[in-house]
């Protein structure tokens, strides 16, 4: 077990040497989800891809108006495929693994984005992951026109009027609609997206030995968050390791200008300093 994760943590680091251009979104994913499935057949995933996106080429032929192709992109995913939204089960971690999202045919906004975008770059079709706030999207840019696609709906086509209810149902009113909304992400990005929704999943069930392995790996893509390590240095206390936590909890004060968690912290490290002290 212990020689699994430290291999899989292994590969994960080395897929986070490469550079941007060498860094697949497809191939890191994956390997991301190497700690949790130790047996997990990268080549298989990659094969399905591949022929995701075969069958769309079959399917669209000659077709290279980019309505046709998000139209038989959708058609094989979300038709064929059954690929669709997990609204009965969305916190399910299951959802954040790409893996599991094909195995499955269930995923999140940005795992249902991801399998698209991976399928689309296979056939020649660009696309980018949007950061939208609390829904990932995917967009193309078509000449001085953007197309915005919501594969968590069935790949549906979205307007700017659309996305703006998009906000206000998830309670975002306050929020201005504007271009920056609709930035395009990297694939560092949206790793590390995928990353916090894994990691509060986990948090939520209380599942704190693997939500600690998520924010290991959050750090190794971000080194040095302050946050991060202020939450790797509580977990680290809860485990019993507590140079490690006074340590993490100490950089976290000294990386941090007025945090609101000053007094709670500080009454932490304290305990930390006297329960190290003693055992010296």
């Amino acid at each position: 077990m212990i020689v699994n994760i430290i291999k899989a943590r292994r590969s994960f680091a080395e897929m986070l040497e490469l550079d941007e251009e060498a860094f697949h979104l497809d191939r890191v994913a994956l390997t991301l989800a190497m700690e949790e499935y130790p047996d997990l057949d990268l080549p298989h995933y990659l094969k399905r891809l591949d022929t995701l996106a075969a069958r769309v080429e079959v399917l669209i032929g000659r077709e290279r108006a980019p309505a046709g192709i998000i139209e038989g992109i959708n058609e094989v995913l979300f038709v064929q495929e059954g690929l669709r939204g997990d609204s009965e089960d969305y916190y399910n971690p299951k959802n954040c693994y790409l893996n599991e999202v094909l195995d499955r045919r269930l995923g999140i906004p940005i795992t249902l984005s991801v399998v698209f975008m991976e399928t689309a770059k296979r056939i020649g079709f660009p696309t980018a992951g949007v950061g939208f706030p609390g829904h990932f999207l995917v967009k193309h840019a078509a000449g001085d026109r953007e197309i915005i696609i919501d594969p968590f709906n069935l790949g549906r086509i979205l307007t700017r009027k659309d996305c703006r209810e998009l906000l206000d149902k998830m309670g975002r009113s306050a929020l201005p609609m504007n271009d920056s909304l609709f930035e395009p992400l990297g694939n560092r990005a949206i790793i590390t997206r995928i990353l916090y929704n894994l990691k509060g999943m986990y948090e939520e069930s209380e599942q704190d030995s693997k939500a600690l392995s998520v924010i290991e790996k959050i750090l190794l893509l971000n080194p040095g968050i302050p946050s991060e390590m202020r939450d790797r240095g509580l977990l680290y206390m809860q485990a019993g390791l507590f140079a490690k936590a006074l340590s993490d909890l100490e950089y976290y004060l000294d990386h941090s200008i007025a945090p609101e968690d000053l007094s709670s912290i500080e009454a932490h490290i304290k305990t930390l300093r006297n329960i190290i002290f003693a055992s010296n």
